[in-house]
């Protein structure tokens, strides 16, 4: 038997989905629906509990390094399993509270698989039973799952993705990390951090894209003093015999690991679950689903946001479009765009790096005049105190204004160190208003941007 519910608000995804159902919406009868367990990918299986194990990593693989300084110290034992309790007691408390949390603030919380069976229509499969859900409004929120190549899932070989791996019962001795990234190079730190021997398989030149040709080749040579890199690479062949998991490259090198990571990228949740009912209209290549400039899908009534139908699969994006759409929800006639102007990233590793706005290829191809200056942080203060020898920023500016336009970072502590440049990218603020207006503290790492941003300054003739 199923049970019929309407509503005018309905939420499918409980991780920056959530947030639409503010108390600005207590007076609409809402719902959220999740697989669970609720929180999404974030809370769960991303950003939290990667940058909680990455602290760890970070603090125990800095050690060696110590002796550059004059301080000799090593790492006598890594507890796996007391760190990773730690860090899932603490995460799995807060996200079994999800559903009950919801249902406090007057949210119907459903946990269960849905699937669109109409226009604003949906079954969702509950332990208890079928319940047909449906709405005036419905937001798509419910985000990605990894993507895993064909050869790995035909060879039948036993593999983790970002989404298992935290959880294994015990470090290998060796793990073979497919695909770079974010997510490979973050997940190749915490490993390597704790001790694991860490080899890399890319299809690229570099590690990561989008910090521009310097960095990016700069970050990859220092990781390739740490970790087994095989670049522009393909994995052609993948078997499990007694000696551990054979990876099998077009070149014809065989690696051999105790322990296969995927991490080659994340598909939008959109498949199987009726978004052709529903009227929504999904890119045949990437899954994303499609949305206007203010979060609307082709399906009257239908909104999206965050994996789902970003190309950036960022929290801090999604949560940024929760905001946008939930005062869409309410004014649907007067919609306000999602943000399109300087979204930055970064990359949780050690250096950091951090990206927002254009690189200056990317500038110069788009037709516009602009200058770029690169400082190192050995060069300030704060560099010396840390002996630093690979840190940089790189500042983009328009010829003639020194607009900032964009940067790029590898330093300690990179995303943080990165805001004043977001704020003037996003802003169109000049360098060196943004550089002389305001006083920066001596001796501290931050002087790496005012100095970036003087040189920019210098360069574009402001």
């Amino acid at each position: 038997m199923t049970t019929e519910r309407d509503y005018d608000v309905v939420v499918l995804g409980a991780g920056s989905g959530r947030s639409v159902l503010s108390e600005e919406l207590a007076h609409l009868r809402t719902a959220i629906i999740d697989c669970g367990p609720y929180g999404g990918t974030c809370l769960n299986r991303g950003c939290i509990p990667t940058k909680m194990f990455l602290h760890v990593a970070e603090v125990a693989g800095s050690l060696p390094e110590l002796s550059r300084l004059g301080v000799d110290a090593r790492v006598d034992q890594v507890r796996w399993r007391e760190i990773r309790d730690r860090i899932f007691d603490r995460i799995d408390t807060f996200a079994a509270s999800g559903p009950e949390g919801a249902r406090s603030a007057g949210i119907d919380a459903y946990i269960g698989a849905a699937r669109f069976v109409g226009p604003r229509r949906l079954v969702v499969a509950e332990p208890g039973g079928d319940v047909e859900v449906t709405a005036a409004q419905v937001v798509l929120a419910q985000g990605a799952s990894p993507v895993v190549p064909q050869v790995i899932h035909d060879s039948g070989v036993p593999f983790h993705t970002s989404d298992t791996v935290m959880r294994i019962e015990e470090l290998p001795k060796q793990m073979l990390v497919l695909g770079g990234g974010v997510i490979g190079t973050e997940m190749a730190q915490l490993f390597w951090g704790l001790g694991v021997e860490i080899t890399m398989v890319t299809k690229g030149p570099h590690l990561v894209k989008g910090v521009g040709e310097d960095i990016g080749r700069r970050f990859t040579e220092l990781m390739g003093e740490r970790w087994a890199l095989h670049l522009n690479a393909e994995v052609t062949s993948v078997a499990e015999r007694g000696d551990g998991i054979h990876v099998g490259l077009a070149d014809g090198t065989t690696l051999v690991t105790d322990q296969l990571l995927v991490a080659v990228g994340r598909r939008p949740n959109t498949g199987d679950i009726g978004l052709d009912l529903a009227g929504v209209e999904v890119d045949s290549d990437s899954g994303r689903v499609l949305v206007d400039e203010f979060g609307r899908t082709s399906a009257e009534g239908v909104w999206a946001l965050g994996d789902v139908s970003s190309v950036h699969q960022l929290k801090h994006l999604a949560n940024d479009q929760a905001r946008t759409v939930r005062h869409n929800v309410l004014h649907p006639d007067a919609p306000k765009p999602l943000r399109a102007k300087a979204i930055p990233s970064a990359v949780f590793s050690d250096p950091q790096l951090a990206i927002v706005g254009e690189t200056l290829p990317q500038v110069l191809a788009a037709g516009c005049d602009a200058v770029a200056f690169t400082q190192k942080l050995g060069d300030t203060a704060y560099g010396w105190a840390l002996e630093d020898t690979t840190s940089v920023c790189t500042v983009v500016a328009e010829r003639g204004t020194g607009v900032v336009l964009g940067a790029q970072l590898m330093a300690p502590q990179a995303s943080s160190l990165i805001q004043p440049l977001i704020d003037a990218t996003a802003r169109g603020l000049s360098a060196r208003d943004v550089a002389t207006t305001q006083m920066w503290i001596h001796p501290a790492a931050m002087e790496l941007i005012e100095n970036a941003l003087l040189g920019v300054a210098e360069a574009a003739g402001t």
